[in-house]
């Protein structure tokens, strides 16, 4: 027996809608990894690129669980002395670059490599409710009917 892997031009690629209102950022990036990388197809191949194109909008109305908007900071160095730096969730989620945030969580889910930066191109991050792939008709990709955890009610 042997193992069928798929071409690069044997792709058909989806465009998904996701609005992330309410959900979860982790639990949003994880399915969202696995929806560019191609797992949830049954034709999966390790080293082509045969997943779907997913468009997120709301992107500033993810919400996280426990305290980590408080409790979770990223550190960064400005190379000079002393020039440790330092910045919380909730500064990143009020900052003007909210978008980063998903585009970050999901890419730290993918593994490092060549396919890496070209599966992320597939990824388009809006804050808002307009986005300009209309012409494209993305499916509604619904995640909060996943399961009962990938929502969070305030």
């Amino acid at each position: 027996m042997s193992t069928a892997f798929v071409k690069e031009s044997d792709v058909k690629r989806r465009w998904l809608l996701i609005d992330a209102e309410g959900l979860v950022l982790g639990r949003m990036a994880s399915i969202i990894a696995n929806i560019l990388r191609g797992k949830d197809k049954p034709f999966f191949t390790p080293h082509v690129d045969c997943g779907d194109n997913v468009v997120v909008v709301n992107a500033e109305k993810i919400l996280l669980t426990g305290k980590k908007l408080t409790d979770k900071k990223f550190y960064w160095h400005t190379g000079y002395p002393g020039g440790i730096k330092e910045r919380t969730m909730k500064q990143l989620l009020n900052s003007p670059l909210q978008d980063r945030v998903i585009r970050n969580a999901v890419k730290r889910m993918i593994s490092k490599g060549p396919l890496r930066e070209q599966i992320l191109k597939k990824l388009k991050v809006y804050k808002g409710v307009s986005h300009p792939h209309a012409a494209q008709q993305p499916e509604i990709f619904n995640i909060a009917t996943m399961n009962a955890k990938n929502v969070r009610r305030v």
